[in-house]
């Protein structure tokens, strides 16, 4: 389960969240619903330790996330996937660079270990022989699915996904559902 409680963050004078209190419980779908601009990807940067919020507290079943040490936020960012609203793909690396990039940075897997485990994500995502590809080379549709197979070459316990539909045809955002609504 993640607790959320009394998150309050402002960006200069205009204040985005002030005392947001939740939980997402284990084995739900859950859902932040609001309006353009009220502050839902900045709750989302919050819980998972990309913005840090100016008060409150994030638990990660039962274990503080936003107070903790280093080694103790690494282990939980370890447990998490994150699909974010613009890919956030880095353009001078290739599909299996960004793909690899939590297990370089989250893990002691070897060379073919992390090839082995890329390879399996991009399979899972309909995605093969796009490796060598870098992101202007491939669709944006492509370019949400390697987001996802990046977001899952963890085998996370948590998967974040801040409007995955973002600039996607219809047909498109309804097989990128389905394919998180198979991998959940």
């Amino acid at each position: 389960m993640i607790q959320v409680s009394h998150i309050s963050k402002t960006f200069g004078d205009k204040k985005v969240l002030d005392d947001v209190s939740c939980n997402f419980e284990k084995g739900i779908t859950n859902l932040i619903i609001g309006a353009s601009g009220t502050g839902k990807s900045v709750l989302l940067k919050c819980i998972v330790g990309i913005v840090k919020p100016d008060s409150g507290s994030v638990y990660y079943d039962g274990r503080d996330f936003i107070d903790a040490n280093e080694e103790t936020q690494k282990q939980i960012r370890r447990e998490m996937g994150m699909l974010f609203q613009g890919g956030a793909l880095f353009d001078s690396k290739t599909v299996e660079e960004n793909v690899m990039f939590p297990l370089d940075m989250l893990t002691n897997m070897s060379k073919s270990e992390k090839l082995e485990r890329v390879n399996f994500c991009l399979h899972r995502v309909g995605l093969e022989n796009v490796n060598k590809f870098y992101p202007s080379q491939i669709s944006g549709g492509m370019q949400k699915r390697v987001g996802i197979a990046r977001a899952i070459v963890m085998n996370p316990k948590y998967l974040f996904c801040d409007e995955p539909n973002s600039g996607l045809d219809p047909q498109t955002a309804i097989r990128i559902d389905n394919l998180i609504s198979e991998i959940t």
